[in-house]
């Protein structure tokens, strides 16, 4: 009878040993599958911003070179028609000369903003400034822009364009549907973390019935690249506010190593 007891122990601890090292072999080979899931994914994301970022480049080198060049020398035209009208039509070409420098204007300012280069050139606030003052000229919303604590704490990186393209996506949404009048972007520099916080006071929508295609789902993917925290929030006729909090200290460790 010990014996026998012994045996079905020593059988029972021998499936028990052989139980648990398959259950952690099979729990290895799933985070493993998790990891490389996650990997897949957060390669596919960064596939497709680099080649979002070479299209917008492409895009405001040809409003630059091509599109800025032909309005100038439209402008030029203009000129030498207006030495030559008469008076009765030389103020109608005169406005339209002023049109057209407006558009000049608009049109480089666009190219700055659509290229990463300038925007790293420029800085992550200075960039967010001048779409912020390419916003108010076109008199369909009064956008601010605020401020507080050092902002040469972020470097400018690469860190910096993704950042800059989820606010230029929630601002585009902004002018495109939110039927808003006004806009704030608020940038709180902080020791280890930037603040960042994106609000309209426009009709709002329920965020639970966003398409997952849309471009307000594809910013918190853009914000997973970083290791920012991101968090919409919207009601119906509440408004908008995009919150977001990107580790500076903890970034700047992973991109040293």
């Amino acid at each position: 009878m010990v014996y026998t007891i012994l045996v079905i122990a020593l059988l029972v601890a021998m499936f028990i040993l052989f139980f648990s090292s398959f259950q952690k072999r099979k729990n290895k080979l799933l985070l493993e599958k998790i990891r490389r899931e996650r990997e897949f994914e957060e390669e596919i994301v960064k596939t497709k911003t680099e080649i979002q970022e070479q299209t917008l480049k492409n895009v405001g080198l040809e409003l630059h070179d091509n599109i800025g060049q032909l309005l100038s020398v439209t402008n030029m035209q203009l000129s030498l028609i207006s030495s030559l009208a008469q008076d009765s039509i030389k103020d109608k070409v005169e406005d339209t000369k002023a049109i057209i420098s407006d558009v000049i204007k608009e049109v480089r300012g666009l190219s700055k903003v659509l290229n990463s280069e300038v925007v790293l050139n420029f800085g992550f606030q200075e960039s967010l400034r001048t779409e912020i003052e390419r916003l108010n000229k076109m008199n369909t919303i009064k956008a601010e822009l605020l401020s507080s604590g050092d902002k040469n704490s972020f470097k400018n990186n690469k860190d910096a364009i993704i950042l800059f393209r989820i606010l230029q996506e929630f601002i585009s949404n902004a002018v495109k549907y939110s039927k808003a009048t006004q806009l704030t972007v608020t940038l709180n520099y902080e020791k280890d973390n930037l603040q960042i916080i994106a609000e309209d006071n426009g009709v709002g929508f329920n965020v639970e019935n966003v398409k997952k295609g849309s471009g307000l789902i594809n910013m918190k993917s853009r914000a997973k690249l970083t290791n920012t925290e991101f968090n919409l929030i919207s009601t119906p006729n509440q408004g908008t506010k995009l919150l977001l909090n990107y580790p500076i200290a903890l970034r700047a460790i992973s991109q040293t190593t």
